[in-house]
């Protein structure tokens, strides 16, 4: 499956955005997706996770109550939508794809496919 995040770009802190990661080819239902963040110098972490069917979602701590995960299945799409963006948000947000997971897992090695990323922005 071939990932492409869009979506990114500059936003004062407070303010919001969506991500979305369109997939392509008719297997979308089969994997848990995520998302993931990297900011410079950082090693890249968990954001949130959906499951195939959608009815499961799992946030990393910093971001619960503020980001919301979902997905569309028929239009091969996750989304992420972030709310109350702080500066500390600011990162390349990748989204991805597991074929074998039962659940959301949370580890980088754990996805099978990645998009190309997308730069979030947060300014003070």
């Amino acid at each position: 499956v071939q990932l492409q995040a869009s979506g990114g770009g500059l936003v004062q802190a407070g303010g919001s955005l969506r991500l979305s990661c369109a997939a392509s080819g008719r297997t979308f239902s089969r994997y848990v997706m995520g998302w993931f963040r990297q900011a410079p110098g950082k090693e890249r972490e968990f954001v949130a996770g959906i499951t195939r069917s959608g009815g499961s979602t799992r946030y990393a701590d910093s971001v619960k109550g503020r980001f919301t995960i979902a997905r569309d299945n028929a239009k091969n799409t996750v989304y992420l939508q972030m709310n109350s963006l702080k500066p500390e948000d600011t990162a390349v947000y990748y989204c991805a794809a597991d074929l074998d997971g039962l659940g959301v897992r949370l580890q980088v090695p754990e996805y099978d496919y990645w998009g190309q990323g997308t730069l979030v922005t947060v300014s003070s």
